[in-house]
């Protein structure tokens, strides 16, 4: 079977404004891309009253948040619009835990094959250590994983280690999640961006969601320990830590030269900044770490996701200050991006809707 004619149904739990449920977002126009290649797409979005996301039809796709009272509610809610929906031909989880796990039951319930994604490095060891949550999760994972007919993967550490820890019998595909690194490169620099911030010769950047297993913490103190007074630290995101961050950042006193922002555009931010920090805990892949490079910026990262293989300086947690330190001595300036997969959009988009279509043919 090829993609075109195939009725997809996803079950997904990205609530962020970069997610699904947001019809500006880069998640909703690569879904748009799915579904015009598919013919129909389903996508059932796990989402809470107070998210204020409503339903969208465009074309060949339907995005349907839950709007639940409560997460426990997700799974009910989820389970209750597909009762309404069509038959797919196959039904898709964006994760291995709980999306995975409606997927697994919608699909028995319409008798269809289950796709799973998987876009987390959830076997890393820091996964487990962050949270009980995170624990029960390594063992759901085992039980969707098994029942599944195709697995999507986005790193080969991703497929290796499900590989050593679980006896599956699907195939697993390792296809990484699309960067339109073309606008990345041509990204224009923003003037007043740029004035804001002249006053510092070296301008380090943090792009990524403040949440524990991002490990901010750990770029904050690094950037502390070395005390270069010329310098400053950009943070772009938000989340839960970001108090917190901000909190550290007065106690080590350099909170004049570490700066909060929101912006939705990081692109100016890249072709502002001399080095990248990525000190995750643990990551699937590395969307930042692939943006910065291909914006000839170097990246120091701990080893997660991409980063060994795209190119990034590598460090433990532990020897991240020092490896700072030695950046600011002789470290480069510029950075080229390695092993891309994609060509262009065109290319990721075949790749993926054959993947699912791959799937559709299993039944």
């Amino acid at each position: 079977m090829t993609s075109n004619g195939v009725r997809i149904l996803q079950i997904g739990s990205d609530r962020s404004k970069r997610g699904i449920l947001h019809r500006d977002s880069p998640a909703f126009k690569r879904q748009e891309a799915y579904a015009a290649r598919f013919g129909n797409l389903d996508i059932i979005g796990f989402s809470l009253r107070f998210d204020g996301a409503r339903k969208i039809e465009t074309g060949p796709l339907r995005v349907m948040p839950t709007n639940s009272a409560s997460k426990l509610l997700f799974g009910w809610d989820a389970l209750r619009i597909a009762r309404t929906l069509p038959r797919p031909d196959v039904v898709s989880g964006q994760d291995p835990f709980e999306t995975g796990l409606i997927g697994w039951l919608i699909s028995l319930m319409k008798a269809v094959p289950l796709h799973v994604q998987v876009h987390t490095d959830f076997l890393s060891p820091e996964y487990a250590r962050l949270s009980l949550l995170n624990r029960l999760r390594v063992r759901l994972a085992g039980f969707v994983l098994r029942r599944a007919s195709r697995i999507r993967v986005v790193s080969e550490r991703i497929k290796k280690s499900i590989e050593v820890r679980y006896a599956v019998r699907a195939p697993i595909a390792v296809l990484p999640i699309f960067v339109d690194i073309d606008s990345i490169r041509v990204g224009l620099q923003d003037f007043a961006l740029a004035k804001r911030f002249s006053a510092y010769k070296n301008k380090l950047l943090v792009v990524s969601r403040l949440e524990p297993e991002k490990n901010v913490a750990l770029a904050i103190r690094s950037f502390s320990e070395v005390k270069p007074q010329s310098a400053c630290l950009i943070v772009v995101g938000g989340g839960s830590e970001r108090g917190s961050l901000e909190r550290l950042a007065r106690h080590l006193g350099i909170s004049d030269r570490v700066f909060f922002e929101d912006g939705k555009d990081v692109a100016p931010y890249y072709a502002l900044t001399d080095l990248v920090l990525f000190p995750s805990k643990y990551d699937g892949y590395g969307m930042v770490i692939i943006e910065a490079l291909a914006a000839g910026k170097p990246v120091l990262s701990t080893d997660v996701g991409i980063a060994r293989e795209a190119g990034a300086i590598i460090a433990k947690p532990e020897e991240f200050p020092n490896a700072l330190l030695e950046w600011f001595k002789s470290g480069p300036r510029t950075a080229e991006l390695k092993n891309y997969q994609y060509k262009n959009f065109d290319e990721y988009i075949a790749a993926y809707c054959a993947d699912i279509a791959a799937c559709a043919d299993s039944k």
